[in-house]
């Protein structure tokens, strides 16, 4: 019955081929969303072995945190950049989860890297959760959940203001722009938590911040930050 199966799975891979999310080619059976060529060849950063890391540099001075750390490097054109394009805009979410999934095997391996307690995505507003239809850092954190084995808590940070794109704004000007953005709705769950705040791509850093800043009002928390991808 195996083989039935196999050779029907082989039969519909002819019409309706699984594409591999970083370079597009055809996915062999057992590949899941990314190829193990592209896999193979992803240009990890390795920051969760060396606390002075370039991620950690930038959120120095700007907030307190136990360590900092982003999977893989996000450059223009590079396999990372389509990985990101189809899990933010071509409705690709297992795109996310496999990509937390990897991280999570990473992070996994290493002695030095602290395991947090909690791990917490950063959420989107109600309106743009509507209109994508699921939030990418969420689809992260399930992956990295999965491998890591701690606890989700998804919906104790919320974004109240749906702010306007951060596109082509300065690292001032996205701080000023996301600084009342969030809340929190049961602190009580939080507090003496090391979580783990997750978001995908690191660029200026300003929505972490934000983020950071309204979760450590809780007494006694400590943040550890990941993200899957960081634009040099």
């Amino acid at each position: 019955m195996s083989a039935f199966y196999d050779f029907l799975e082989d039969f519909l891979a002819l019409f309706f081929p699984e594409l591999c999310a970083a370079c597009g080619e055809n996915l062999f059976r057992n590949e899941q969303v990314i190829c193990t060529d592209c896999i193979y060849n992803l240009p990890v950063t390795n920051f969760h072995l060396h606390p002075d890391n370039k991620l950690s540099r930038q959120l120095w001075g700007r907030f307190p945190f136990v360590q900092a750390s982003s999977f893989v490097y996000f450059q223009k054109g590079n396999r990372v950049q389509n990985i990101m394009h189809q899990l933010k805009y071509n409705n690709r979410p297992e795109t996310g989860f496999r990509m937390g999934e990897l991280y999570g095997y990473e992070l996994n391996r290493s002695a030095q890297w602290l395991k947090p307690e909690l791990i917490i995505p950063v959420p989107l507003h109600s309106a743009k959760l509507r209109k994508r239809r699921y939030n990418q850092s969420e689809l992260i954190v399930r992956g990295m959940a999965s491998i890591i084995g701690i606890p989700l808590s998804l919906n104790n940070l919320k974004r109240i203001e749906n702010t306007e794109t951060q596109t082509r704004k300065s690292r001032f000007a996205r701080y000023e722009n996301l600084k009342d953005a969030f809340m929190i709705s049961k602190a009580e769950d939080l507090k003496n938590k090391h979580i783990l705040l997750v978001d995908d791509v690191m660029t200026t850093g300003a929505t972490l911040e934000a983020c950071s800043i309204e979760l450590l009002k809780i007494e006694g928390l400590q943040i550890s930050i990941a993200t899957i991808a960081f634009a040099e």
